[in-house]
């Protein structure tokens, strides 16, 4: 049982809890529901009024009064039910540079009193939508339709929504957040591409490349013994049956797990315009390998992904944006994270010169094949072909399929 005087510290203590916890909230409140402007009017009507007497200046008395009823009127105009439900949902949440998009945000009121009119603010990346949401009955729902045209790549958010009440003066605002966010991923442009013909044998979990060998695993026939066969690919049951050698033939299998790097640095570029260029070079080649279900590994400055299928590489080619921080040769970061890889691309922009692109293709393994396509806007394509890689200038988008059809 406690002491009589631990009961009044424990009631104190409670009391003062509870005081506290009293002025934090409405501390909160006064911060959210007045703005800084509203502060500065309360504040400088009040001074008014505290020094009138003393100073016994009329001006004093009016400003006091017009801050006064500003204030008040500001409440007033503030009071209202805005207890709104809203759902905001777009057409497409996957489209390209140049395609429009519709949203629809739906408000409606599914409380038992009407609602107040508000405005509505709906972010959209960096931009903002703003419009009027007008008084609704019980039950009653407003649909407010916006359309834009995707201009750039981007990974772009759309929402929460946002609803605003307040005055015309800015002095008392409220505001509540609604709706969760949307993500549309806006693709690069891409072009198709032929098959991809170049495979280098790699190990048990290629695919059947059609050529017919004496040593691997998937199984193809038999055929008689010939001079210097291995005996030990000698199929002694069927010898036995047939009275001849008869030598096991087996289909070979490749494997190309294809490496993209892309160059990020802005410094390497001549425009924004040609780097839009070398991530559309860079996302059209993956979507070509993802088509033919040859594993890649996506490179761009500190993000390295493999993604599953082509949906994933656009996206993921959706976020890449220049970064100065990517380092000046490429193949260290690619070459830790795809070191065995059989077939290494590499996309830089026009001011990238050839001699760090050499000492950048030294890193790489000898049996591995090595691509580097440099864009230049406006140049004439062409492909040069240098002891240990192939350097491939594109001049524009278009290009890429007759390059590769070359290279293939």
């Amino acid at each position: 049982m406690a002491t009589p005087s631990v009961v009044p510290s424990r009631l104190r203590h409670r009391h003062d809890h509870g005081l506290s916890r009293f002025v934090e909230r409405a501390k909160h409140a006064f911060g959210e529901y007045i703005s800084p402007w509203g502060w500065v009017v309360t504040v400088a009507s009040m001074a008014c009024f505290v020094l009138f007497p003393l100073l016994g200046w009329h001006g004093l008395l009016v400003f006091g009064i017009m801050a006064a009823v500003m204030i008040i009127a500001a409440i007033v105009l503030s009071v209202g039910n805005t207890r709104f439900e809203a759902r905001i949902s777009a057409s497409k949440h996957r489209v390209t540079v140049g395609d429009c998009v519709n949203i629809d945000v739906d408000i409606s009121n599914t409380g038992k009193s009407a609602t107040t009119s508000a405005h509505g603010d709906l972010p959209i990346g960096v931009h903002h939508e703003r419009f009027n949401i007008p008084m609704l009955a019980p039950g009653q729902a407003k649909q407010t339709k916006l359309t834009f045209r995707t201009v750039s790549r981007a990974v772009l958010s759309i929402g929460p929504l946002r609803i605003r009440k307040g005055d015309p003066f800015g002095l008392i605002r409220h505001e509540k957040q609604l709706a969760e966010r949307l993500t549309v991923f806006i693709h690069p442009k891409t072009v198709r591409l032929s098959t991809l013909n170049a495979g280098i044998p790699r190990d048990l979990e290629g695919h059947p490349s059609g050529q017919i060998v004496d040593d691997d695993l998937d199984f193809y026939g038999l055929r008689e013994y010939m001079p210097g066969d291995d005996v030990r690919n000698v199929h002694w049951l069927s010898s036995a049956k047939t009275g001849a050698l008869m030598i096991r033939q087996y289909e070979a299998t490749k494997r190309t797990d294809t490496s993209l790097t892309i160059d990020i640095n802005p410094d390497d570029y001549g425009s924004a315009e040609e780097f839009e260029m070398a991530v559309s070079v860079h996302a059209s080649i993956g979507v070509a390998c993802l088509i033919q279900h040859r594993p890649v590994c996506m490179h761009a400055g500190q993000s390295h992904d493999r993604p599953r299928n082509a949906m994933e590489l656009l996206d993921e080619a959706s976020g890449i944006g220049p970064s100065r921080t990517d380092l000046p040769n490429l193949a260290d970061s690619t070459l830790r994270h795809t070191p065995d890889a059989s077939f290494y691309y590499f996309t830089v922009g026009a001011l990238k010169t050839i001699d760090p692109i050499k000492r950048m293709v030294k890193a790489l393994p000898r049996s591995a094949r090595c691509v580097v396509v440099q864009v230049r806007s406006g140049a004439n394509r062409a492909i040069r072909q240098f002891s240990n890689f192939t350097l491939a200038t594109i001049g524009e988008l278009d290009d890429l399929p007759i390059i590769m059809g070359v290279l293939a």
